[in-house]
């Protein structure tokens, strides 16, 4: 059976791996994400969740190396994680009573075979109208500057929100474990088999 990377430097894509309940090793990518000129937001997340499992590829042979990128999209526009608290509380203001999408790249390189796959979840959230102090005590409570869209759906993300629309609930987190557990049993892992 081959082995398992996540190429990510999240504990939160951690936390949601460990739920397969797979041995895995992980590594931060450490890569540049600046988007491009023009770059799409399905584009900037096929490119860099492939580029942060390929960041390891070398360093990792026999192995399926996971990597994931996350962008929120509000009209038309790729937004990314918050520079401070300012652009934070500006992000929330912005998406106060409006829907907002998520989109996740997923990629699975199999170093073995030097093949991979890439597949793209979107995810919608809904905020409910969010008055200003609410805004700064959520970003002062959370500081989710880590988090694309500022805000973090482990904690009091969820009090934002009106509704949450999409297929798996997990990439809204970062990691479609729907769709991975797919990827995994298409290259021979499957987290349910005994063996």
């Amino acid at each position: 059976m081959p082995r398992l990377v996540l190429a990510s430097s999240s504990r939160f894509r951690r936390q949601l791996l460990d739920r397969l309940e797979l041995p895995y090793a992980w590594e931060s990518p450490d890569i540049d994400e600046t988007p491009r000129p023009g770059e799409t937001p399905r584009a900037l997340v096929h490119r860099l969740s492939l580029a942060k499992a390929e960041r390891l590829a070398d360093d990792w042979p026999d192995h399926l190396i996971i990597g994931s990128d996350q962008v929120a999209v509000f009209d038309g526009e790729a937004l990314g994680k918050p520079a401070d608290e300012t652009a934070a509380r500006a992000q929330l203001a912005r998406f106060s009573g409006h829907r907002v999408s998520f989109l996740t790249g997923l990629a699975l390189i199999d170093t073995r075979h030097a093949s991979h796959r890439v597949c793209h979840e979107r995810y919608d959230v809904v905020f409910r109208q969010l008055g200003d102090s609410e805004i700064a005590h959520y970003v002062e409570q959370e500081r989710p500057l880590d988090s694309a869209g500022s805000f973090r759906m482990e904690g009091l993300g969820i009090t934002l929100f009106e509704r949450l629309e999409g297929d798996d609930p997990n990439a809204l987190i970062g990691l479609p474990l729907i769709r991975l557990c797919q990827l995994l049993r298409e290259a021979g892992m499957d987290p349910l088999s005994s063996g």
